[in-house]
């Protein structure tokens, strides 16, 4: 009969915790949320950082191309007299980039809790130029005595052609490739998502109609 009786005494507070943890779970945590916020600030916290990470790294340079080839350059001088010539054996590299600090915060999607969409801005030469150190002058035909600047000149001519010859080779198309191996695996280390880098969409200026 005691215990019948301490149980009677232990139904309403029972019965008080039962209810409270109802009103708890089902009215009063979706508003300490909905105030809160907690989700959606901290997708955002990440979002920034994530996107201050990658733009802090960058024109990030994803390839080499070196080129070695005998250029000649050849001047008009005059009218009346035979063209200069000089003959150069020339050493020269480019590099292939992805400038990250072009990056803006719509080029980042967030796709639940696992995967990150990256559109990347165009691949591009960081830089081209002629390795001195591997370049010569072999060869000089009527230079009238303007020697330096003739060797000037033609080395200048010679890493013009070192770009060109670099976007002929598919330097971009190669800095593309090799965003997807090297940059893609530092980013999922980075966010612990799958990411899924693709080329930032560019919408062309429209057509100019022909005047009739």
């Amino acid at each position: 009969m005691r215990l019948l009786y301490i149980f009677r005494k232990l139904i309403p507070l029972l019965l008080f915790f039962a209810v409270a943890v109802v009103v708890w779970k089902f009215f009063l945590a979706p508003f300490r949320d909905f105030f809160r916020g907690d989700k959606e600030p901290s997708v955002e916290v990440m979002h920034n950082t994530i996107l201050t990470k990658v733009e802090d790294m960058g024109k990030l340079e994803l390839v080499r191309f070196n080129f070695k080839d005998v250029v000649e350059y050849k001047k008009e001088v005059s009218t009346f007299l035979p063209d200069s010539k000089i003959a150069l054996i020339v050493g020269g590299e480019a590099v292939g980039c992805i400038d990250l600090r072009k990056l803006e915060a719509s080029d980042l999607q967030f796709i639940g809790d696992s995967v990150l969409h990256v559109s990347l801005p165009a691949p591009e030469i960081c830089y081209y130029r002629i390795d001195h150190t591997q370049s010569k002058v072999f060869g000089k035909e009527n230079t009238y005595f303007q020697d330096a600047d003739l060797v000037d000149e033609g080395y200048k001519y010679a890493e013009a052609n070192v770009k060109k010859a670099a976007i002929s080779s598919g330097i971009l198309k190669q800095t593309s490739i090799n965003a997807e191996k090297i940059l893609k695996p530092m980013l999922e280390n980075m966010t612990g998502r799958k990411v899924y880098l693709m080329p930032r969409e560019t919408m062309a200026a429209p057509p100019v109609p022909k005047k009739r």
